[in-house]
């Protein structure tokens, strides 16, 4: 089987990527071939010699898809995309990348079966950002998508495209709504959530961290680790038990910005806790305060998918995987 993972330089396509390398048959079939494709150059894992291709690609641009999807993969993992905060700032780019780019994936995979059956599954990175308020206490299965921001708008309008092109029987496809992913390791990106991560990862590593809200804010959480098993069982998951909804609300846990800190204080201790520095910005405070809170992700669950109950376990997860260097 051909696997494409487009968004390989990516976070999560990284460990998703490291996930294959170290389990190559995790995903129920041998992988004959993998392509990451990223803007940025992705590295191909080593543990792959001669299955492992890298490819550097805009999606955006016009013939991209098309080149991706000459060779047939598969399996297509989506997970290209600018991150909430750069694509409110950037509009257009936000649009060219987020939305665009997807039509033109979806389109490319269309074009090619017209030329000779072709069928891949296709699993879509979206987000919880498709929900806005106002909220009920606990967002269930049947809630509307409603987004308060350009790159909710831009998951949700790609989660109508993904179901109307399975449909039509273009390509089997699956969409996967990600609670927000912490902690997340590296260095902070441009998404408004960043600071969820940044208050844990870099006091974790003897760094002061700045946090710009109340810690009386609630979100909905899951580890890197479990954002690559969501992705892992989504391939081999039987999309006929989804029927036309072709898009789930993943579990995770709901913890507010105390909760986590507490979590903290409790697996690293207070030195690591001092080193967090209050400091609200009113930006990220009206941003946040338009994101969901809470999720019964009943239908997730029943189908399989599984994440974290505590954030004392994404925290030792985080030190097992990144400060311990063990493998996800």
């Amino acid at each position: 089987m051909h696997v494409l993972v487009i968004g390989a330089a990516g976070m999560v396509g990284r460990k998703l990527v490291e996930k294959l390398a170290a389990q190559p048959e995790v995903l129920g079939f041998e992988v004959s071939r993998l392509t990451l494709a990223d803007a940025v150059s992705p590295t191909a894992p080593a543990a792959l010699p001669g299955i492992a291709e890298a490819v550097t690609v805009d999606l955006s641009k016009a013939g991209a898809a098309r080149t991706l999807v000459a060779s047939r993969p598969d399996v297509i993992f989506h997970l290209a995309a600018i991150v909430s905060g750069e694509a409110e700032q950037e509009f257009e780019k936000g649009y060219a990348v987020n939305l665009d780019g997807s039509r033109e994936l979806f389109e490319a995979i269309r074009i090619e079966g017209a030329r000779e059956p072709y069928f891949p599954k296709v699993i879509f990175a979206s987000s919880i950002a498709v929900f806005g308020q106002p909220f009920p206490e606990k967002i269930g299965d049947e809630f509307f998508t409603t987004p308060l921001t350009s790159y909710g708008t831009q998951k949700a309008i790609t989660e109508l495209l993904l179901a109307d092109y399975s449909r039509k029987g273009f390509f089997d496809g699956i969409g996967l709504r990600l609670p927000t992913i912490c902690i997340r390791p590296g260095r902070p990106n441009k998404a408004a959530s960043g600071f969820f991560s940044n208050i844990m990862r870099e006091p974790l590593a003897g760094q002061e961290a700045v946090l710009p809200v109340d810690e009386n804010v609630r979100h909905w959480f899951a580890s890197p680790r479990a954002a690559v098993g969501f992705f892992v069982h989504a391939a081999k998951l039987d999309t006929g038990r989804l029927g036309p909804r072709r898009t789930v609300t993943l579990p995770g846990l709901s913890a507010t910005v105390g909760e986590q800190i507490e979590a903290l204080r409790r697996v690293a201790g207070e030195k690591v806790v001092s080193l967090i520095r209050r400091e609200p910005d009113e930006t990220i405070v009206q941003i946040v305060d338009g994101w969901p809170r809470n999720f019964d992700a009943r239908r997730a669950l029943d189908l399989g998918f599984q994440a974290e109950t505590s954030f004392d376990d994404i925290i030792r997860i985080h030190i097992e995987d990144e400060l311990e260097g063990r493998n996800p």
